[in-house]
């Protein structure tokens, strides 16, 4: 008994779609702060609605996805939030309504379309940034940042969201990508490893180094 070609091209297509299909329950999971079994298996069927019953545009998925990255990328990610939380708490107390803010515009290694939204989504889920506008063609990602007053402060956020960038091409990036990305400057630290990095506390650090320059 022979399986019909348009059964072979939709169980082909469930199979691609599986990695997207997860990655949409753990945005829903992160959106709503809510992990339980019965939060992410609505987040399921709204991600099988989404991607079954709506004309979404082609998705280009590597193929390859790295578990070890991963867990480093969670771990790293969730003592992250945690520690610009503190830092975001402490600015209100502070600071609280004299704080300079600032939009930065970030250009990734590339430009495609899973990558990019992985990227904005972990930034803007670390408290204190969130993405504001998106440059597909160019690759450029638009942030309004907490706590920035000068060009050393916003540079520093560029690189946190580069090294994120980064981590998320360690896990699921194409190999071209991870080629490339393995063949840049060793002295370039947005490429050293898969870990996620808070901005906020260097550059709170830059912000103190310039107030002491100006007395």
């Amino acid at each position: 008994m022979s399986t019909s070609p348009t059964l072979k091209r939709s169980q082909s297509t469930f199979r691609a779609d599986i990695p997207l299909l997860l990655w949409l329950v753990v945005v829903w999971g992160a959106l709503w702060g809510d992990w339980s079994l019965g939060n992410l298996a609505f987040g399921l069927i709204l991600a099988l609605i989404v991607t079954r019953a709506l004309t979404l545009p082609p998705i280009k998925l590597s193929g390859r996805f790295n578990v070890i990255h991963f867990a480093v990328f969670v771990v790293t990610f969730v003592w992250q939030v945690a520690k610009a939380s503190f830092h975001v708490f402490k600015l209100a107390l502070v600071q609280g309504p004299t704080v300079h803010n600032a939009v930065v515009g970030v250009k990734l290694r590339q430009n495609n379309d899973l990558l990019m939204t992985a990227v904005g989504h972990t930034m803007a889920l670390i408290p204190g940034s969130l993405v504001v506008e998106v440059d597909r063609g160019s690759g450029i990602l638009y942030f309004h940042v907490l706590d920035v007053s000068n060009e050393e402060q916003a540079e520093i956020f560029r690189k946190s969201a580069l090294r994120t960038e980064a981590a998320w091409i360690r896990i699921m990036g194409s190999k071209a990508d991870l080629a490339e990305l393995k063949q840049e400057s060793r002295g370039d630290d947005t490429t050293a490893t898969g870990m996620v990095h808070s901005p906020s506390t260097q550059m709170h650090r830059a912000n103190e180094a310039s107030d002491r320059g100006k007395e």
